[in-house]
């Protein structure tokens, strides 16, 4: 589950995380209100969406205009800025051509930078720790470091049995070259940082740009968390900071029905039983040149209704020519997979090529209920004939409407 920067900025806060003073609007007048109670002379205008980029973004309507992220010096600035952000799409790398509406701006003082750094706080599955990492390449994406200058990356795993120590601070505040107060200051943002990590079963926590001040303290001049979805029963406070607004409504309505859905770019939609499995289906489909329009595992006790909530969610794609169904029956039965799908396929009048390979518990009941449903389905035997009948199913039905429309 992701959550803006403000939220991020407030839980982190609770830790004693050092951040800038900062307000949250959602109108014009609220901006400049925000801007009036913060004080000062210098603001910072930060449209409010799940994306990064912002800064370097552009809004749909004004693509030649100013970014997402505005340094003003007047609280009528403060008003017009936030005017021309909210109700506005905002077009970042991370958002995509179609972008992000804007429904909120985040009001934060200004503060006098003197460099800025990088760091982030994920889980690697490779060592099972919690891995930190830090860099003096702050404000670039941590991945165009990765790809350029690599060496630039300090990392640090730490072992779950001790936890974050002291050095383990003190190691990333020298790699990063700070001095003095400096020092003080950044091994105590790691320590709070990493005790947020923890206790919050986050899965990210990216701060880019961690900025040092002239006056020698560092803050989170932006801020990033990615929660564990799993562990959100532990954490009902954080659950209610969601923004359903800006998640995908298909993967919304999957989790409400406990399916794991992800919406992808390809046009061959995928209903399979296991995590590994719906990764190996996904893989042989582009081997045999078709491109996977979703991940969708729905489980290993689905039902038939579940089921067909899962044929319905694949076809609201209006990306998706065809479909490939991928079952091993184990706890899941063929049978029960079969009659979601006809009972689906029926309600949605299918017009999409449709390819459905089961195999184990009653497989052959699963298969004498397609053969009995009138459907045009297409039964394969394994995996290959399964990827091979669906991608080439898509083409000749591409190729026939291609035909039609140069007659």
């Amino acid at each position: 589950m992701n959550i803006h920067e403000y939220q991020a900025k407030a839980l982190l806060k609770g830790y004693g995380v050092a951040v800038p003073n900062g307000r949250v609007a959602f109108t014009p007048r609220e901006a400049e209100d925000a801007a009036l109670a913060l004080g000062g002379a210098v603001w910072v205008v930060k449209s409010q969406i799940h994306a990064g980029g912002r800064g370097a973004g552009r809004f749909a309507d004004d693509p030649n205009g100013k970014g997402g992220v505005r340094v003003v010096k007047s609280v009528s600035d403060v008003g017009s800025s936030a005017e021309q952000m909210l109700a506005h799409v905002l077009v970042t790398k991370q958002t995509g051509p179609a972008g992000r509406e804007v429904k909120r701006v985040y009001v934060e003082e200004g503060c006098a930078i003197e460099r800025e750094l990088y760091l982030g706080m994920l889980i690697d599955r490779s060592t099972s720790r919690i891995t930190v990492m830090a860099s003096t390449e702050g404000g670039m994406e941590i991945e165009e470091v990765a790809a350029h200058t690599p060496e630039k990356i300090l990392k640090v795993a730490i072992d779950p049995a001790t936890g974050l120590q002291p050095f383990h601070a003190r190691q990333l505040a020298f790699g990063l070259g700070l001095t003095g107060k400096q020092v003080k200051s950044a091994t105590q943002f790691i320590a709070n940082a990493y005790r947020a990590f923890v206790e919050l079963d986050a899965s990210i926590v990216e701060i880019n740009p961690l900025v040092v001040t002239q006056q020698g303290d560092v803050i989170a001049l932006d801020a990033k968390i990615n929660f564990d979805d799993n562990a959100l029963f532990r954490h009902p406070a954080i659950e209610a900071l969601r923004d359903e607004a800006e998640e995908d409504a298909a993967e919304l309505e999957a989790a409400k029905h406990g399916l794991n859905y992800v919406t992808l770019d390809g046009n061959i939609g995928c209903m399979v039983n296991g995590a590994g499995l719906a990764m190996a289906t996904m893989d042989i489909i582009k081997l045999y040149g078709g491109e996977p329009a979703n991940f969708l595992d729905v489980g290993g006790g689905a039902t038939r209704e579940r089921v067909a909530t899962a044929f319905r969610l694949i076809l609201r794609d209006p990306k998706v020519e065809g479909i490939l169904v991928n079952i091993f029956g184990g706890i899941m039965r063929c049978d029960v997979i079969a009659d979601g799908v006809v009972s689906a396929a029926r309600e949605v009048d299918l017009r999409v090529p449709l390819v459905v390979r089961l195999e184990g518990t009653n497989v052959e009941l699963g298969k004498q209920i397609l053969r009995d449903s009138g459907l045009p389905i297409l039964s394969a035997d394994h995996l290959a004939d399964a990827a091979s009948k669906v991608v080439a199913a898509v083409k000749d039905k591409n190729h026939a409407v291609a035909a039609t429309e140069a007659n």
